[in-house]
Formats: structure tokens, C-alpha cells, sequence
């Protein structure tokens, strides 16, 4: 559970929201960061920021290839999380016993 309470808070930042769904869409060729901050508008260095937070909450990887770093999402992740919520979803939770 601490897993996916790290994952959701570092998704509950708009910024790696945005970044996060980006690079779901580029699939599992990833992109590096001048495509992300072109796509988003956000200056490298605020980028670089929000990707540590996600790559630390081990929802995007990277991958050196010679002077570029290709970011990627982590789809077994990002599966894992799900399956996690939805394993809650619709659960059923027995009403408290009032005690009084």
C-alpha cells in the first residue's frame, strides 16, 4: 500500500500529471526531455524535477542512449497501481456496529 500511496501522491501533482500521461500516449518508445518540455512547454530544469519525483515513485524509467535520456512510463507499474484501485473498487465494506 505504501507503494501505491507514494505513485498516487506523485500523480496528484498537475505538472507530473501531464508528464505521466504524455508519456503513456509515446507508448514504449518514451521520449527524451527536450520532447517532453516541447510538448508541455515546461522548462528543462522544471522538468527534471517532476520526472525525479516519478521515476522515485517508480512510475517512469530512464534509459541513457548515448547523450539523450529516454523517459518512458512504467506500464507494469501503472498496471499494478491499477489493479491495486481496483481490487478496492466495489469491494463492499460491512457498516459499522453502533455501539451505543
Amino acid at each position: 500500500m505504501a507503494h501505491a500511496a507514494q505513485a498516487l501522491a506523485a500523480l496528484g501533482h498537475e505538472a507530473r500529471l501531464s508528464v505521466f500521461r504524455l508519456l503513456v500516449r509515446s507508448g514504449h518508445e518514451g521520449l527524451n526531455v527536450g520532447e517532453i518540455s516541447a510538448h508541455l512547454d515546461m522548462p528543462a530544469s522544471t522538468l527534471a524535477h517532476h520526472l525525479r519525483a516519478l521515476v522515485t515513485a517508480g512510475l517512469v524509467v530512464q534509459e541513457r542512449q548515448g547523450r539523450i535520456t529516454i523517459n518512458r512510463a512504467d506500464f507494469d507499474a501503472m498496471d499494478g497501481l491499477l489493479a491495486f484501485l481496483g481490487d478496492e473498487c466495489c469491494a463492499g465494506v460491512k457498516p459499522a456496529t453502533d455501539a451505543a
